[in-house]
């Protein structure tokens, strides 16, 4: 049901992201070394692959979740200003080389 308030109660997903390759990160790691120990280098290639793959989304997410309320609000940061669809940007009210204006 919606309240109407999602704005103001929205969380970023970036923690459970974070959980997540963690998790993903390990069982790739066990992967890869229990397909090398039993001579299967597709596998174990593969598995090097996700793990690479969940290191990257580390990397973006801890570089994120750095970047402050921004990118991870609190509880106290109210919510940014709707798009109200007339063209309104944060530059002055004009909307770029699209909005027909000189």
């Amino acid at each position: 049901m919606r309240t109407g308030s999602e704005p103001a109660t929205a969380r970023s997903p970036l923690r459970m992201r974070l959980w997540l390759s963690l998790w993903g990160m390990l069982w790739a790691l066990f992967g890869l070394v229990a397909f090398s120990l039993t001579g299967r280098p597709g596998w174990a290639a593969a598995c090097a692959v996700v793990l690479l793959l969940a290191i990257l989304d580390l990397c973006v997410i801890t570089y994120r979740m750095r970047q402050g309320p921004h990118y991870q609000p609190g509880r106290d940061i109210p919510p940014y200003e709707p798009d109200h669809g007339d063209g309104r940007g944060r530059n002055g009210g004009w909307a770029g080389p699209s909005s027909g204006r000189p």
